[in-house]
């Protein structure tokens, strides 16, 4: 049985969330409101939302939990020679939080194998406009030609930092926003991304599952260490990974 929060309620221990034999490991507690105030709560406890429309707001916490190492992202031989060209290239751009709806907009529409729909509706672009425009969600965009072309957006609390979602419309571009992400910060001491989720496609940029407690221990020595300012970088944070 999970909890209902009402919205002044706080989260239940992380421990409560369904087990793994359950039919939805890792769901915690559902409720109306999805504000961000919630959602910073969410993040700083290791919970994070998932639900499509109709639903209401389901609130997860996974064990294991899958995460990125910024320095453990997987560099192929053939990616490494993309990225020394976006380097050399000045058609080529990395541009950070040139317009953070739109990066959600288009990886809300980004086709996802076994999924009918998205989870990026309406009421979450909006709650996560809210905590952009507070200085707490970003995007990372890639740019040819004067077109945005692929990206990602997350929440970065201290030095912790939650991908959300990513979307290509060209080959390799959102692979190139993460991997310019992972560059800029490894430079400031960020040693984990969280993923949420355990996919196929995560493990092959370098992500693994750990324990649901390791997770949540260091989220809460992350999220109390000073943010990240500027909240700033281009395309030489891919330098990292051309040497």
């Amino acid at each position: 049985m999970i909890t209902w929060l009402d919205p002044q309620d706080p989260f239940p221990p992380v421990e409560h969330a369904l087990g793994a034999a359950s039919d939805a490991p890792g769901l915690l507690a559902a409720s109306r409101d999805l504000t961000p105030q919630r959602l910073l709560l969410a993040y700083r406890q290791g919970i994070f939302p998932w639900y499509s429309d109709g639903q209401p707001v389901l609130w997860w916490s996974t064990d294991p939990r899958m995460v990125l190492a910024p320095d453990a992202l997987k560099i192929s031989v053939s990616f490494r020679k993309t990225l020394r060209r976006v380097l050399r290239d000045p058609d080529w751009e990395i541009r950070v939080d040139d317009n953070f709806v739109a990066v959600m907009r288009a990886c809300a529409m980004a086709p996802r194998d076994g999924q009918l729909g998205t989870w990026i509706t309406d009421e979450i672009v909006s709650a996560y406009a809210a905590l952009h425009r507070a200085g707490r969600a970003h995007s990372v965009e890639t740019w040819y030609q004067g077109e945005r072309v692929g990206g990602l957006y997350g929440v970065a609390l201290g030095r912790m930092f939650y991908g959300e979602s990513m979307f290509a419309h060209r080959t390799d571009a959102s692979k190139i926003a993460l991997a310019a992400l992972c560059g800029f910060l490894s430079q400031h001491g960020v040693a984990m991304i969280d993923c949420q989720q355990e996919t196929d496609h995560l493990a092959s940029l370098g992500a693994a599952p750990i324990p649901r407690a390791d997770f949540v221990g260091h989220v809460r020595q992350a999220t109390a260490a000073p943010d990240l300012d500027p909240w700033r970088f281009d395309k030489s944070a891919l330098a990292r990974w051309t040497a």
